[in-house]
């Protein structure tokens, strides 16, 4: 939902216009939505609206930054006004808010970790995506913001796999999203996760540093390979435990790239178990005769300092009960 310091109007009446209603809109901006691109505040503002049809407006000079035309990589200023002009949005989904999302999706609030007036950290559960798209009509984030209707502002810091629990940051200001997304652009924020992985780790702590490329093959499914024309990323690699056959290990991930800790395991020769992707079919297959029915991928921690107060966090998820339980499961077999 947009700020309440946003509001629509037409030139010349004191009384709100319904945003349903195809009308131009000049919105003022604020201090929460300072130093934000101005194609990426449409494409939050205007839900429903293609991103095709936001830049072609965009070209056409059809939105205006005080009387002016803008470029989409414009930094918005407070104070700005913008005229977006008549645009029919699609409704969103009935369960993205309101009653409906608090009813179906409540047992997401006992799972915050943590929350004051400028951060959330939500131990997600496997299987939920972090937003809607692809198929998912509703996400996390879409959920959350249902809950908290009275919230004005809420995005994701950072994202992870459908597949992966854990810690998952929000910001509920604009000031601290920008300085968040500072501390992930400079190695600022500790991100451990625990995986299983395939094979028998041999030695001690490695650190990695591949580059990797994301593309899209012949089946259109998004795919993200090792490649020196990739951007750089780097792990570190930590063995925990060991069962035989797999092994226990602790990734730090020391850059967010798209499933790097899954291509960086699978580089390794040590694929993570579950993997649909990037993992071994039969390592696989063997795990799901022990129970196994999802990624064995968990963000069990963050550690950053407060974007406001300055006090240092340090958050942590417990391993979900079907990954603990796996892990006796491997242990009783390994001993016997």
């Amino acid at each position: 939902m947009d700020s309440p310091a946003i509001c629509y109007y037409r030139p010349g009446m004191k009384k709100a216009v319904d945003p349903a209603t195809p009308a131009v809109r000049y919105l003022e901006i604020d201090e929460t939505r300072a130093g934000q691109r101005l194609d990426n505040f449409l494409i939050a503002t205007l839900k429903g609206v293609p991103k095709s049809h936001i830049y072609r407006i965009l070209r056409k000079g059809e939105v205006r930054i005080n009387k002016g035309r803008a470029r989409p990589d414009y930094r918005l200023e407070e104070g700005d006004v913008v005229r977006i002009p008549p645009l029919r949005q699609a409704p969103p989904p009935l369960k993205a808010g309101g009653p409906e999302a608090a009813e179906g999706y409540a047992w997401l609030l006992p799972r915050i970790l943590f929350e004051d007036d400028d951060l959330m950290v939500v131990n997600k559960p496997a299987g939920l995506a972090v937003h809607a798209g692809s198929g998912v009509s509703v996400g996390l984030i879409e959920a959350l913001r249902g809950l908290r209707p009275q919230a004005p502002f809420l995005e994701l810091a950072h994202r992870l796999d459908r597949e992966t629990s854990g810690c998952l940051l929000l910001a509920k200001s604009r000031p601290a999203l920008i300085a968040l997304h500072r501390m992930l652009r400079d190695g600022k924020m500790e991100k451990r996760y625990l995986a299983l992985v395939a094979g028998t780790w041999r030695g001690g702590a490695r650190a990695v540093r591949a580059s990797l490329e994301k593309n899209r093959p012949r089946s259109g499914e998004r795919m993200v390979e090792v490649s020196e024309d990739g951007r750089e990323a780097a792990s570190h690699f930590t063995p925990q435990q060991r069962f035989g056959s797999a092994s226990l290990m602790e990734i730090r991930l020391l850059t967010g790239r798209t499933h790097q800790a899954r291509v960086h395991a699978a580089h390794l020769g040590h694929p993570i178990a579950g993997d649909d992707k990037y993992g071994d079919r039969e390592f696989n297959r063997r795990l799901q005769r022990l129970g196994l029915k999802r990624m064995f991928l968990h963000a069990q921690r963050l550690r950053f300092m407060h974007p406001v107060n300055g006090c240092k966090m340090d958050v942590e998820a417990p391993l979900p009960a079907e990954l603990s339980s796996l892990l006796e499961r491997l242990a009783h077999e390994t001993a016997s």
